[in-house]
Parts: structure tokens; C-alpha cells; sequence
């Protein structure tokens, strides 16, 4: 990895904490409405992982959806008009937060339904294959979502097709408050990977640099014909489930934040930079402040830009328009 490698890392970790920390101050100043789901914390496993495959590259999110186009580098001008529901937004302003899509980064959907994007993955893996190509299908989802009956139909299914596919679960320890290791019958989800005799890796998700070269090995398995892997990202959010949704119960403890906050990648990545000579600090300052431009950029650009027309209302929702409705 090259000093501009490793620095792109970085500028895109930061573009995602810097998105996300508007996307919440949006939300408490009532310009974004609903809840938004952030990856403020989870900054490191995205961008390893999503540097380690290409552009035209499938992926399928999940309700935490901001960071995975950032992190395989979406314009985030039309990402940030998608949240506030602009014509000018990554899906016309009717995606939002957490239904969003960008084809060009390869982004085929992100969705709430908790699990439902892992048998997705492995019919865009399929569809690679049945093309001719050696497109591979990056899969995110939670540690919840492992519980899910979707996600043992699409791992076996990947399976026995030996389909393109890296599945990545982001354990961030929870599922909105129930801790992941009162729901899990296994050490580790990785684990799970046994069932289905494909691989299962745990990596350090708060290093960006472990993740992208766990996930380059899958990948390159992928592209071989040797199948899917199961990759477990060791990771932690911030901030509550959603910011906009309130939550009395204290399911965490002030200690465990603060232990996982002492490992923060904006933080760490930027002192291994510095440590290991890739850049100054001084260097590292002049991104932050052009990422934190491009952020606000992206926050005026959505401001400004107009809401859809209401006879757009039914455009795009089925390929043939029903009733004449167009």
C-alpha cells in the first residue's frame, strides 16, 4: 500500500465521520426528518473493506447506510440531497437514509429489513457470473442480522454455487440495545462460516489496514471461483442506535465507550500515519480541513437543491407504468 493509498484511507474515514456528524446535527435541527442511522465509529472496517474491492464492484448495505458508498467513494453532495429527500439525491430524493443506492459506485441498495441483504448479494453475485464477468458482490450487515433466517438461506445458497460473494458482518457489538453475546450461540459469528464449509475470518475492525487485507484475500479467493467467505469486523458505534430515536434503557456502560472510544481510527490511523512517515501532521491537517469543505459543500448543495415534482411520485416504482400513471 502506497503512502497515497494509505491517505486516501484516511480522507475517506474522515469523509464519513464528518458526513455523518451533519447527517445527526441535521436530524436535531429538524431538517432531516426521521432517524438516521450513522457509522460514526465503524469508519475503519468500512473503508478497509470497500478500498479492497473495485468500483464496478457490487455491494449491498444495510439501514446504516451513509458510510458504504463514502467509503467506496460516492459523491457525497448527492448522497447528503438524498437524505433530505432532494430531486438532485442518489435516487431522486425517494431512497432517504437508509433505502439508498448508487449503481455507480455499485452500490445496488441498502435496506432496514435487518438480514434481507445477504441473499441479495448472492443474486447480484450470481448475475455476475451468468454475465461473464468477475464482478464480486460486497456484502454488509450487523451482528443482529446473523439471527436472521435470510442469513442462512443466502450463506448456504452462496455456498453450494460457490458464488462471488464476501459477506462482512460489522459487529458492533449490539443489536439496537441487546448485546450480541447473549444472542449468539458462537464465540464468534465468524464461527458460523463452519456450517457452510466456506471461510470465516475475525479481523480488528478498527484498523483499517487489517480489514483491507483480510478482505482482499476474499475477494481474490472470489474472483478465482473458490466462493464466498464470511468476514466478522470486531467494531463499535458511538452514538446511539439512531440518532432521532430515543432510548431510556442504559444497555452499555460509560467504561465500555470510553474503551472503545480510546480506540478511535480518526484518531489511531492518523497517529500510525505519523508515526510510519506516510505524512506530516501539518499534511494531515490540510485534509481534515478539505474534507470537512467537501462536507459542508455537500450539506449547502442539498439545502439548495429542490424537493421532486409530485407527478414524480410514481416514476421508477414499476418498470411498466400500471393505469396509464406515468
Amino acid at each position: 500500500m502506497t503512502p497515497d493509498f494509505l491517505l486516501e484511507m484516511y480522507r475517506r474515514i474522515l469523509r464519513i465521520r464528518y458526513f455523518d456528524e451533519a447527517a445527526v446535527e441535521l436530524v436535531r435541527q429538524g431538517e432531516l426528518p426521521g432517524v438516521a442511522h450513522t457509522t460514526i465509529g465503524q469508519e475503519a472496517e468500512v473503508v478497509g473493506a470497500c478500498m479492497a474491492v473495485r468500483v464496478d464492484d457490487y455491494m449491498v448495505g444495510n439501514h446504516r447506510s451513509h458510510g458504504h458508498p463514502i467509503g467506496k467513494g460516492a459523491d457525497m453532495k448527492r448522497l447528503m440531497a438524498e437524505l433530505l429527500g432532494k430531486v438532485t439525491g442518489v435516487n431522486r430524493g425517494k431512497g432517504g437514509s437508509m433505502h439508498l443506492a448508487d449503481f455507480s459506485v455499485g452500490s445496488v441498495g441498502e435496506t432496514s429489513i435487518v438480514g434481507s441483504g445477504v441473499p441479495v448479494a448472492a443474486g447480484a453475485a450470481l448475475a455476475a457470473r451468468m454475465l461473464g464477468t468477475d464482478r464480486v458482490c460486497l456484502c454488509f450487515f450487523g451482528d443482529g442480522a446473523t439471527n436472521e433466517g435470510a442469513f442462512h438461506e443466502g450463506l448456504n445458497l452462496a455456498a453450494i454455487w460457490k458464488l462471488p460473494v464476501i459477506y462482512l458482518c460489522e459487529n458492533n457489538q449490539y443489536a439496537v440495545t441487546t448485546p450480541a453475546a447473549e444472542v449468539v450461540a458462537v464465540r464468534n459469528i465468524a464461527d458460523r462460516a463452519r456450517a457452510y464449509d466456506i471461510p470465516g475470518v475475525v479481523v480488528d475492525g478498527q484498523d483499517p489496514v487489517a480489514v483491507y487485507e483480510v478482505v482482499s484475500e476474499a475477494v481474490q479467493r472470489a474472483r478465482q471461483g473458490l466462493g464466498p467467505s464470511l468476514i466478522e469486523a470486531k467494531t463499535y458505534r458511538y452514538l446511539e442506535h439512531a440518532e432521532g430515536l430515543p432510548i431510556a434503557a442504559q444497555y452499555r456502560t460509560a467504561e465500555e465507550v470510553a474503551a472503545w472510544k480510546a480506540r478511535d481510527p480518526v484518531v489511531t490511523f492518523r497517529q500510525r500515519l505519523i508515526q510510519e512517515g506516510v505524512a506530516t501532521p501539518e499534511a494531515l491537517d490540510q485534509v481534515v480541513a478539505a474534507v470537512r469543505a467537501e462536507v459542508a459543500e455537500a450539506v449547502a448543495y442539498a439545502r439548495s437543491s429542490p424537493y421532486p415534482d409530485p407527478e414524480e411520485a410514481f416514476t421508477g416504482v414499476y418498470s411498466t407504468p400500471v393505469g396509464g400513471v406515468r
